[in-house]
């Protein structure tokens, strides 16, 4: 893919974790750029089901597979510790065995809180209570295992808290914007008080926060709503690091969809930025919005408003997924290092073999021109279930990552040799490699009435 390689300006960074990388790397002093894991750990409820993707995928019954995923040169490995899940089971034998495997494999965690959930059975994410109980599970996480020095309280609050807020998709199914921005806010401060707490034990700690990293475009008649939206997808980092003030962009509409602006200052005077900025970037991250809603199926009409919200990869006019551009627009915002915390793709492996590689040539070209780049973090090492419709229900849909467990027991694909070029320090090497991916072929358009005339990128 080509990237834009203009230098940067140099920022000030925040703490780094120690040995993992410097932050910022010459062309000839570049070292090899960290590869991480991930285990699809989502543990999300809808009404009164739970989806648990560890069970799913035979996880929750195999300590092998930590050296499993050693073998691959992983040595950091993003893995939940669940809060819903360690309520539901009662006991910490399980969280014990997995701490004490990934030690025996070499691997450090970054223990995740809350994936996609919302919390045991007597909370949610509405509730007033919900983030001082995260917080009091936190600490107690912390105090059990005063080994682990990075945390993800919550990943993606913003993803987690529209899906469970405003769109209805997982509990509490709420469907209005005040719902969503509640959840939101209730998320966030829950991982402020949750560092508060794993750091009484263990001071060091860093917290590596997620979210969604995609960008908007639109036809001109809704730049504003785009460019709107746009803001909206960065509340959760501008929140953790005490930006949103009375003058910040986002303050009124916080305001006028019921927010009370005590909680909304809340955030400024109490700041907990993270140490590492991690962005989950999808094929279908990147959207587009059209006011024609005539031109489309209805099922593709936003609950945002009276517009259609489709995957921007699909449309000819807008530029083809790019891993830098988020990585870029983190950096200039924030000024602190930054990971790409999930890269997966779903479909053939030739095509999984292609995503992957392109991120890791996005961020080789980042740390070129500068940027701190934390790490690559290559996601459902041991696949997804249920994702093509959201884990809303058990449709029997499984998608190999790194490794397939479709028949029982871990088996790799072709994306592991991949992992372990790119853990040696290798470039990519694979006969996948020379095609392009399908997000760059022009097979990929469906809707070719959408002229470049008729698209604007959110600003």
């Amino acid at each position: 893919m080509a990237q834009n390689s203009t230098a940067l300006p140099q920022r000030k960074n925040g703490p780094v974790a120690p040995g993992d990388f410097n932050p910022v790397q010459t062309a000839s002093q570049q070292v090899p750029l960290p590869i991480w894991g991930g285990v699809e750990c989502t543990y999300n409820r809808v009404h009164d089901t739970y989806f648990d993707q560890t069970e799913l995928s035979g996880h929750a019954d195999r300590t092998s597979d930590f050296a499993t995923i050693a073998a691959l040169g992983i040595k950091t490995l993003r893995y939940g510790l669940l809060w819903d899940r360690h309520v539901r089971t009662g006991s910490w034998d399980w969280a014990d065995r997995c701490i004490h495997s990934m030690q025996s494999a070499g691997i450090r965690p970054i223990a995740g809180l809350l994936h996609h959930g919302s919390g045991p059975p007597h909370t949610d994410l509405l509730a007033p209570e919900f983030p001082e109980q995260l917080a009091d599970f936190a600490g107690a996480v912390a105090q059990r295992y005063p080994e682990i020095d990075a945390y993800t309280p919550v990943n993606e609050p913003n993803t987690t808290a529209r899906f469970s807020g405003q769109y209805g998709l997982w509990y509490p199914h709420g469907r209005s914007p005040h719902q969503f921005l509640c959840a939101l806010l209730n998320q966030v401060k829950g991982t402020v008080l949750s560092m508060r707490a794993i750091r009484r034990e263990r001071p060091d700690a860093q917290l590596i926060q997620t979210d969604d990293a995609g960008s908007i475009a639109s036809t001109p008649e809704l730049r504003s709503t785009a460019e709107l939206l746009q803001a909206r997808q960065w509340l959760t980092f501008d929140l953790l690091c005490g930006t949103v003030d009375r003058a910040h962009p986002m303050f009124r509409y916080l305001q006028e969809r019921g927010l009370p602006e005590h909680d909304i200052l809340w955030f400024s005077d109490n700041p907990c930025p993270p140490d590492i900025v991690g962005l989950n970037y999808y094929v279908t991250s990147d959207r587009f919005l059209d006011h024609r809603t005539h031109l489309y199926p209805d099922h593709l009409r936003s609950s945002e408003g009276p517009f259609i919200d489709v995957e921007a990869v699909r449309v000819s006019a807008l530029p083809e997924p790019d891993f830098g551009r988020p990585v870029r627009e983190a950096w200039q915002r924030y000024g602190r290092p930054v990971a790409l915390t999930e890269v997966h793709l779903g479909g053939e492996p030739a095509e999984q073999v292609r995503w992957l590689a392109a991120a890791y040539h996005a961020m080789q070209q980042a740390q070129r021109d500068g940027l701190p780049c934390a790490a690559l973090t290559v996601w459902a090492l041991l696949g997804s279930f249920f994702w093509n419709e959201m884990v809303t229900r058990d449709n029997g849909h499984y998608e190999a990552g790194v490794f397939d467990v479709g028949g029982g027991m871990p088996l790799p694909t072709p994306l592991a040799d991949i992992v372990r070029q790119i853990a040696r320090g290798d470039v990519p090497q694979h006969a996948a490699l020379a095609e392009p991916g399908w997000w760059q072929r022009e097979e990929r358009t469906c809707y070719p009435w959408l002229a470049a005339e008729a698209v604007e990128r959110a600003a």
